[in-house]
């Protein structure tokens, strides 16, 4: 009898796998099939693969902190342990399709009255005890019309998706990191312009101070003096704020505070690649893990209508045991009773006021949903891929022009103060000449941070390759 229960059991196994999950197609690409025309794009030929962030951040103190990062970063945990989680839960609707086998063993014990007259003689009873031991599938679903495999697959679809969104994190916190640091260095930097500028005036209204005490200078050059000093003082309060809070954002990235020695760094020191190449733009969507993501999501709101589909077909269950029973524990393993059940079950929907086709109708429209969501990953995609080549290509020119402005600026500074001195121009020329170099001196700085910003934004659009 328990060959004959586990053969039957194992056919209507066999008979499972229908599935009613729609066929996938994947959506048409919603961008157009080549970079857009201009200097940036002739920089993207040939197909690449997404580079590996050691290689592309060649800095060794960025990175040291972008390992820190991924060593200690709690979001970047909050995303390992969500796969967890989905794993989980993977495992939990494959194992559905399967019966599950329990072994049960069971005693009892009654005590039974035999005599109830007390009048004649001492009331007795006797204890009846019985063993038991039983092996049983309990309300196995057969999985005619795939309801719980497609279940599998959407668990399946959801645990590759939080794979996915973890390499997104991970590349984010990779590029937050990058920013984080260049925006720090070229904050200290602009400090530290605003502390020598400051110095220099300090000492300019010292000398001014000097002279109009000796009738040389009037009131308005000492006044002009004193104004340029304190714009340079309230520069001053203002990136030492803006360090403060840059570090502070920064550690927060790491998950420690960041080591002294690795924040001492010229900004102009930090090197990345002139350019990157970009590929087509389907390169896309096996390189960017959000797109991945979106895909699986897709994939798993496809399949969740197959189970919608499936709810409007009978459902069949089985339960089913097989054991030995004996009034004593030795006599159970002494060829004690045989005993069985077979107890399968259907339950077929009739009428349930619409809800099915409603549960339906919500699948499909979360699956035009995930649709969307998918073709605005790609466009998001190939618009940052699109501004990073853009913007890559003119800011070697632009730098170029800002470092000669500097220069200019410099110079200018220079025989306006030798003029100054001689009694052939005002203060107010010196003045402006001191505001031009200090404007183009920060221009230069937050120019650069910008530039290797950029790079790092577009390392990130293409995929990032951690």
């Amino acid at each position: 009898m328990l060959k004959s229960f586990l053969m039957t059991s194992c056919a209507l196994v066999v008979l499972t796998g229908c599935s009613l999950i729609p066929d996938y197609h994947r959506p048409a690409l919603p961008t157009p099939a080549a970079w857009p025309a201009g200097a940036g794009a002739k920089t993207a030929a040939g197909p690449v693969g997404p580079l590996g962030w050691e290689r592309f951040f060649t800095d060794p103190a960025l990175r040291s902190l972008i390992r820190e990062a991924l060593d200690n970063n709690r979001d970047l945990k909050v995303a390992a342990l969500n796969i967890v989680v989905a794993r989980a839960s993977y495992r939990q609707a494959y194992d559905n399709l399967f019966p599950e086998l329990d072994v049960n063993g069971n005693e009892s014990e009654q005590g039974i009255a035999k005599s109830l007259d007390y009048y004649t003689q001492p009331p007795q009873s006797i204890v009846m005890r019985s063993y038991g031991l039983n092996v049983g599938v309990s309300s196995y679903e057969l999985d005619l019309f795939g309801r719980l495999s497609s279940l599998s697959t959407q668990a399946r679809e959801t645990l590759l998706a939080t794979e996915a969104a973890q390499r997104v994190t991970r590349i984010t916190l990779v590029a937050e990191v990058a920013n984080a640091y260049l925006t720090l260095l070229g904050d200290r930097q602009l400090l530290d312009l605003a502390n020598r500028t400051a110095d220099s005036r300090a000492a300019s209204l010292e000398l001014i101070r000097q002279s109009a005490a000796r009738g040389a200078s009037s009131a308005l050059d000492e006044a002009q003096a004193q104004s340029l000093l304190q714009t340079a003082r309230a520069a001053q309060a203002q990136y030492r704020r803006q360090v403060a809070q840059d570090r502070n954002a920064l550690e927060l990235l790491l998950g420690k505070p960041a080591p002294e020695a690795l924040l001492n760094r010229d900004l102009d020191q930090i090197t990345m690649p002139d350019h990157l190449a970009a590929g087509l733009p389907s390169d896309l969507l096996l390189h960017r893990p959000d797109i991945m993501e979106a895909e699986h999501q897709l994939l798993a709101a496809n399949a969740n209508i197959g189970a919608a589909r499936a709810d409007f077909f009978p459902s069949i269950t089985l339960t089913g045991t097989y054991g030995l029973g004996s009034s004593t524990l030795t006599g159970l393993f002494q060829g004690g009773a045989k005993a069985w059940t077979f107890a399968p079950g259907i339950s077929l929907p009739i009428f349930d006021m619409g809800s099915r086709y409603a549960m339906l109708e919500s699948a499909k429209a979360s699956r035009d949903i995930t649709v969307a969501q998918y073709e605005k990953a790609i466009q998001t995609g190939f618009r940052e891929v699109a501004d990073g080549l853009a913007a890559q290509a003119g800011y070697a020119d632009e730098m170029t022009a800002q470092t000669a402005e500097v220069a200019a600026a410099r110079t200018s500074l220079t025989l306006s103060q030798a003029r100054y001195d001689q009694g052939v121009d005002s203060f107010l020329t010196l003045q402006d000449a001191e505001r031009s170099l200090y404007s183009a001196q920060q221009g230069r700085i937050s120019l650069k941070v910008t530039e290797l910003s950029n790079m790092v934004t577009l390392f990130k659009a293409l995929g990032g390759g951690v």
